[in-house]
């Protein structure tokens, strides 16, 4: 069986040969670039990847080599653009501080043997006390005249590919991240609370912005005849925290989902027949029944340590609903500080809690960072190879 074939079929809440496997489809079911070399080095294999193509180069994210995702049997690749536009040109370093400043005006910093990935130190957006002039001074880049430039870039990826589920990836974070990233955390949630109607404008056209990516990736899937490769368009917005929502979901309903609901209608429009990946960490049980009225098919990371996320709960009560990608292992405590045994364990766990009846895809829960020992990742990718058989 054939990596599209059996995605297309978990997508589809079917059984295929075993559990699909994600490494790198996306930009939150990675690894770092540390962890790559030191699980690599664990078991005496090249760990050598292109630094280039760190795609995320905020949480440090790489893709590895095609050879080595087909050797790790990753029935997924990614396409798409990276987080920062002219990352070359706009990374600096001074001693051990390697700084940018991206597209949208944020300033990130990253202390070289200190921090794990980049930390967000200026919000463009924060200076500002009059709601107004934050609508006013609010710039998104155009990327219109960007197209050409998509089109060669998402060739040149698939260029080093071999067969796989191919995954349409986003360009930029989720409307409440981005609206806390321009406008800062205190104000930006203040600004919801005091002025509903401007935050509801700002995060319209951070939609916009979104939807102007989708229809270039829309025209490139349809002009290379690539429909049938691509079963999967990857979107995120971080809703919840361990114990609860962000915001209130009254708040989420009129602020963020009105928007939210006008660009995921748009891609699914302009990609016939792909599945909408949505990606929100924390405690977003009490949305699940909201992301599916609102066409979202895929539901990543599964972070089930968080409140009322129990597997088997969400599994009986949406699984026939919405597709799960993630919850394999949890990588707060098991994956980074767990015995190679209990990670054995949790992973077998969660599989057979999972996997009945497809609509499964396994992958960790988030991104593999350096603090997760290589003993530990290859105690997570063995028990997935031994246990993920139909």
């Amino acid at each position: 069986m054939t990596s599209i074939e059996r995605v297309r079929l978990a997508l589809n809440h079917r059984e295929a040969d075993r559990v699909p496997y994600d490494l790198a489809g996306t930009t939150v079911t990675s690894i770092s670039g540390i962890a790559w070399e030191r699980a690599m080095a664990c078991r005496g294999m090249s760990a050598a990847y292109d630094d280039s193509k760190t795609v995320d180069i905020v949480s440090q994210i790489i893709i590895p080599p095609e050879e080595k995702l087909i050797e790790l049997k990753s029935d997924t690749r990614r396409i798409g653009a990276g987080r920062v536009l002219d990352q070359d040109e706009v990374l600096k370093q001074e001693g051990s501080l390697r700084f940018f400043t991206d597209q949208y005006g944020c300033r990130w910093e990253m202390e070289e043997g200190k921090d794990f990935y980049f930390n967000q130190t200026l919000h463009p957006l924060e200076q500002y006390d009059d709601i107004q002039d934050v609508l006013d001074h609010l710039t998104l880049p155009d990327l219109s005249s960007r197209k050409s430039e998509y089109y060669e870039l998402f060739d040149s990826q698939r260029a080093e590919l071999g067969e796989a589920a191919l995954v349409a990836d986003r360009n930029c974070a989720g409307l409440t991240e981005m609206f806390l990233r321009f406008r800062g955390y205190e104000k930006g949630y203040m600004d919801m609370a005091l002025y509903p109607d401007e935050s509801r404008e700002l995060m319209d056209r951070i939609a916009e912005h979104k939807m102007q990516y989708w229809d270039i990736f829309g025209d490139y899937i349809q002009d290379r005849g690539l429909q049938d490769q691509f079963l999967v368009a990857a979107e995120c917005d971080d809703l919840g925290t361990q114990q609860s929502l962000l915001v209130s979901q009254t708040m989420l309903e009129d602020l963020v989902f009105p928007s939210m609901t006008k660009y995921i209608g748009f891609l699914k429009k302009k990609i016939p027949g792909i599945k909408v990946f949505f990606h929100s960490c924390g405690a977003v049980r009490t949305l699940i029944p909201r992301l599916i009225e609102m066409g979202i098919d895929i539901l990543n990371p599964v972070q089930y340590t968080a409140s009322e996320m129990n597997l088997q709960e969400l599994k009986k009560d949406f699984g026939q609903d919405i597709c799960f990608w993630g919850g394999g292992v949890d990588t707060q405590e098991v994956l980074s500080k767990g015995s190679a045994e209990q990670v054995m364990d949790e992973v077998k766990k969660n599989l057979d809690i999972m996997a009945p009846g497809g609509g499964y895809v396994f992958v960790p829960v988030h991104n593999i960072q350096e603090d997760v020992p290589p003993e530990n990742f290859w105690a997570m990718w063995d028990a997935w190879n031994e246990y993920s058989a139909y």
